[in-house]
């Protein structure tokens, strides 16, 4: 019988499945309350718009190009739109420094394909976005810990790559409302760590997929908007900003969006023509339709949907969560990340609340690259009414009071 995993590449031996993608089944259980699924909640989507600009599309000229092949960058006028909204938040660039993915996990993809050969170092927040480590794993890197505080000198960086026989090649984070733990990176961090690439000469690899979920507090430049203030422009920049349209507007239609310096751009474009030649074509024109015609409406109406729902979970953590438990405050985004007492284990506590409770989360040791810290919870509020979120917690919280006592 043949063995394929002989035949498979090294690679694919650090290929894992998603738990996320897994827990996701549970949402088309009725019985099951699920604070799992980082997605946003179908009933916002604009679907009425989807549906215009879908039946515009059709009923003008513009079909045959919208069905047709198209140029690897992305819809041109999709682009230009892209660079008029990251200038108000102080990203000043072209349409040329903006490339369209299949979604933001395809950038993440082809940003690791671009950056890492095997043994090279990857730093990384502890914990991190783990479709961040999924896409990377395929180039077979090594993870540090990446310290925002200022704690780790260059040299530490260097050295510890070292002994793995790779290099330091760029640093992943996303820095508002970060998914798993919807904590946003202050400025002064911000600028340390432009300070560290600076020293590493390393890229900057910046996650900007909750960028306009902000419910409250000051916001903050990003990384890139430091970036080219310091440096002039664009093209001197290191840092590479990824966006995405599935929090906004749509998931399913895989839109997302890279920007970045030329030198950058052009060798995504080559990784673009020999993976799938470009996105969808129609489907990158009524993005821009909807985008075009009422965005910044519809971006004020899931941020009043889920400031309420965040408030929710916070007040029910604080009303039904034991004392020895911690919990993140987000200023926007879609994730509280909750830490147990040591000793707990979330995937245990994972299978004891779907069989006796119904609640599904996910457990918080997958986001990190060593598998450590497994008394912690991701905890998603996107996707939950107030009343069951109120009810979701207080089901969680008494779980996780009665195996505290337990284990006394």
């Amino acid at each position: 019988m043949l063995d394929w995993e002989q035949i498979f590449a090294t690679r694919s031996s650090r290929m894992r499945a998603s738990e996320i993608r897994e827990l996701l089944k549970l949402l088309d259980q009725p019985d099951i309350i699920s604070f799992a699924g980082g997605i946003p909640d179908p009933a916002l989507f604009p679907d009425v718009a989807f549906k215009e600009a879908y039946s515009d599309i059709f009923s003008s000229a513009q079909v045959g190009a919208a069905l047709q092949y198209s140029v690897s960058e992305g819809y041109k006028p999709l682009r230009e739109w892209i660079a008029r909204d990251v200038a108000k938040i102080g990203i000043d660039c072209t349409p040329d420094n903006v490339f369209i993915t299949s979604g933001s996990q395809q950038a993440l993809d082809y940003l690791g394909k671009l950056f890492l050969s095997p043994n090279d170092t990857a730093l990384v927040t502890w914990p991190t976005y783990l479709g961040a480590l999924s896409a990377f794993n395929a180039y077979e890197p090594n993870y540090d810990q990446l310290s925002l505080n200022g704690n780790r000198t260059p040299e530490a960086y260097r050295d510890t790559a070292a002994k793995t026989g790779g290099a330091v090649k760029f640093a992943y984070l996303s820095a508002d409302f970060s998914n798993p733990t919807g904590e946003t990176i202050d400025l002064a961090a911000r600028e340390r760590l432009l300070a560290l690439a600076d020293e590493l000469d390393i890229a900057i690899l910046e996650d900007a997929a909750y960028q306009h979920l902000r419910y409250d507090g000051e916001a903050i430049p990003p990384i890139m908007a430091l970036d080219i203030a310091r440096r002039g422009g664009i093209e001197n920049t290191r840092t590479i900003y990824s966006g995405s349209f599935s929090k906004t507007l749509a998931p399913g239609l895989r839109v997302g969006f890279v920007v970045a310096a030329m030198p950058v751009i052009r060798k995504l474009v080559l990784m673009k023509q020999a993976a799938d030649l470009h996105s969808s074509t129609i489907n990158q024109i009524a993005i821009e339709h909807v985008a075009s015609r009422g965005f910044d409406a519809q971006v004020a109406k899931i941020r009043s949907v889920y400031s309420k729902r965040r408030d929710a979970m916070l007040a029910a953590l604080d009303k039904y969560m034991p004392k020895t438990s911690t919990w993140t405050r987000p200023e926007g985004g879609m994730f509280v990340w909750v830490t147990l007492p040591e000793g707990m284990d979330g995937a245990e506590l994972l299978a004891k609340s779907i069989a006796t409770e119904k609640v599904a989360f996910v457990p918080g040791k997958a986001f990190y690259a060593d598998g450590s810290n497994a008394n912690t919870l991701r905890m998603s509020f996107s996707c939950a009414d107030e009343a069951m979120i109120d009810e979701g917690i207080k089901r969680l919280g008494r779980l996780i009071s009665s195996a505290i006592r337990a284990a006394a």
